[in-house]
């Protein structure tokens, strides 16, 4: 089993997708980050340099989720997973999971998500 850090339920309200009513209005999205890093050095030094800052990781993913409009949610969390790996050098695997639960489809349901995972290749 990997070492993960991981952050479940950040909820961020945007003006993605590609409805225009989406674009005006804006809806919550919910973000779930998991990182997988190795966490045995902060074990045995209890020193947050040892590991990865996860309010610093959230603020990372909400930038990143913010900078721009994003029409599809892959985009947006391609994007989020993208800014984590290049701003946290020790995560070795992370997945981004972005909810839409407001998504503009005539159902019942839940939300809808999509999930990007990205690898750091030495």
């Amino acid at each position: 089993m990997s070492d993960r850090i991981t952050v479940r339920g950040l909820a961020l309200r945007g003006t993605h997708g590609v409805m225009p009513e989406e674009q005006v209005l804006g809806q919550p999205f919910i973000l779930h980050l998991t990182a997988e890093l190795p966490l045995a050095e902060a074990q045995r030094s209890d020193r947050l340099e040892d590991t990865l800052n996860y309010a610093e990781m959230v603020e990372v993913a909400r930038e990143a989720f913010s900078s721009r409009h994003f029409d599809l949610i892959e985009a947006a969390a391609g994007a989020v997973a993208d800014a984590i790996m290049a701003r946290f050098t020790r995560v070795e695997r992370l997945e981004v999971t972005i909810e839409k639960p407001h998504a503009p489809i005539d159902a019942i349901f839940e939300s809808v998500a999509v999930t990007i995972g990205r690898t750091r290749h030495d």
